[in-house]
């Protein structure tokens, strides 16, 4: 992949749709449904000059490590293919080191399976607490899971354990 490849896709990311929230049944969870479906177009402000002025720290990529996009796929046909199955934009998230576009299936109000692609094509993911439902426990990560199996059948045969020769050392900054 050269430089305007990149330029190209990360463009295009900025297209991809949302990812929606499940509404919740309970009265609690509605009024922070509610809460989110006001803050969510100021959150990345937030979260950014939260981490700009050190009060919030994240760096790296998380866990999780999944395998790389296959080499048959472009990085647009792999993340087209998540769409696909219902996965959405998650631009709420941290950003990580190299990330090309952080994706999430909600499984309900409570509970997502949030995958990163980054330019380099490793793909990560891991399942979580929504940060819609918990906040707190969501940036704090508590019982952040692997599930491997259920990415993996998300995934199927899209994803290698590492990336083809042609990829190798290759970073798109």
């Amino acid at each position: 992949m050269n430089l305007e490849d990149a330029s190209y896709v990360e463009a295009w990311v900025k297209t991809l749709p949302a990812s929606k929230m499940v509404r919740p049944v309970t009265l609690a969870r509605y009024a922070k449904y509610v809460f989110w479906g006001f803050y969510t177009p100021y959150h990345s402000r937030v979260r950014d000059a939260l981490t700009s002025l050190g009060i919030v720290k994240h760096e790296g990529r998380q866990d999780f490590f999944l395998g790389f996009v296959a080499d048959h796929l472009s990085l647009q046909e792999f993340i087209s293919r998540l769409v696909e199955q219902g996965f959405g934009n998650h631009f709420v998230a941290w950003r990580e080191e190299g990330e090309l576009v952080s994706l999430r299936y909600v499984e309900n109000f409570e509970m997502q399976y949030h995958l990163r692609v980054f330019k380099d094509r490793e793909v990560r993911g891991h399942y979580e607490y929504t940060p819609e439902c918990h906040a707190v426990w969501h940036m704090r990560e508590v019982d952040m899971e692997e599930r491997r199996p259920q990415f993996l059948d998300f995934l199927g045969d899209v994803i290698v354990s590492k990336p083809a020769d042609k990829y190798k050392n290759q970073s798109v900054q």
